[in-house]
């Protein structure tokens, strides 16, 4: 039983380093990365798809993203959902090509995007702790049904303890390597 909490309680946590991965993967750098259009959906013929379901997405260079559309129709589709998925970017078509520059960071977007970065760190640490807590009163309501002693709660309540330490190190860890990144010009 107690194993079962910890295995629940270690799944649920590395679904929050992975959220926390993925929304770290939106926030822009200076640099040119397919992943800045993962959040871009597509209308394709009544429904929205991802960009990369209708389109390819490859890195043209250090500052520039080329999206080819699977389909020649879908070009003005596929320019209009980047301009309007609220990114700051403004793609420009060539043929059947659409190629998105990556605009220079000024020193205060790249304070805006650090800020944006500690929140979602913030939000994966409570995300954490918040599992830490169920796992701790799963530990608990066992205990209160007799169906372990004190000191397989205390054991148990220790092993959540040090997941949870892991993963906020693994947070920090990955905030501060986004934070790097976002400063280096």
């Amino acid at each position: 039983m107690i194993n079962d909490i910890q295995k629940d309680a270690e799944a649920r946590m590395k679904k929050t380093l992975e959220s926390l991965h993925t929304n770290f993967n939106k926030i822009r750098t200076g640099r040119a990365h397919p992943s800045i259009l993962d959040a871009v959906t597509v209308d394709y013929y009544g429904a929205q798809m991802p960009l990369n379901q209708v389109a390819s997405v490859n890195v043209e260079d250090a500052r520039t993203l080329a999206v080819v559309p699977w389909e020649k129709s879908m070009v003005p589709k596929v320019e209009k959902a980047i301009m309007t998925a609220d990114l700051g970017l403004n793609p420009a078509t060539a043929g059947t090509v659409i190629r998105v520059p990556m605009p220079m960071l000024t020193e205060e977007t790249r304070k805006g995007y650090i800020k944006q970065a500690r929140s979602e760190a913030e939000n994966a640490r409570v995300a954490v702790r918040n599992v830490r807590r169920d796992a701790n009163g799963d530990l608990k309501g066992l205990l209160k049904e007799k169906d372990i002693s004190e000191d397989e709660e205390h054991n148990g309540m220790e092993a959540i303890q040090k997941l949870t330490d892991k993963y906020i190190a693994e947070i920090d860890k990955l905030l501060e390597a986004k934070e790097k990144d976002l400063m280096t010009v």
